[in-house]
């Protein structure tokens, strides 16, 4: 039982994955002043706005930083880590998405009509904007930085 109390006093762990629940909670509030509607389904889908995955990693890779400094080789690897996932968002996800919502047209194209095609639609939102890892990358460094002086 000690290991799940060490988990729960890793601070480190902790602010990111607060970094990840309020990029997640902010998807909703973009979502509601967007669509003037409270859609809760954001919580637990990928893509949006912030990423909350670029927050993640981004407050893990500073929080390293910040604890056991910006030279270590674990801030290192958690930094190049961070360029990864956020490059797959961005990138290999974000094309995914977009393969998945002509896929879905062609599909609704070709069947038109067709009562007794019921094939679930392809998930369209896979990936992130640019612009939306920046933003979840800048709140997670926010985040980390404003939680320092717990460390």
């Amino acid at each position: 039982m000690q290991d799940i109390g060490d988990i729960l006093d890793n601070r480190v762990l902790l602010i990111a994955l607060a970094a990840c629940l309020v990029a997640q909670f902010l998807k909703v509030v973009f979502e509601l002043v967007r669509n003037q509607k409270l859609n809760l389904r954001v919580l637990v889908e990928t893509g949006g706005m912030p990423s909350a995955h670029s927050a993640l990693v981004t407050a893990l890779a500073v929080g390293v930083g910040q604890t056991i400094g910006w030279g270590s080789p674990l801030f290192a690897a958690t930094a190049v880590f961070a360029i990864i996932v956020m490059y797959d968002a961005a990138g290999v996800r974000q094309a995914a998405g977009k393969q998945a919502r002509l896929l879905n047209q062609i599909i609704d194209e070709l069947f038109q009509g067709h009562a007794d095609f019921s094939e679930d639609r392809l998930k369209e939102l896979l990936g992130h904007t640019p612009v939306q890892v920046i933003v979840g990358s800048i709140l997670g460094v926010l985040i980390a930085w404003l939680a320092a002086p717990v460390y």
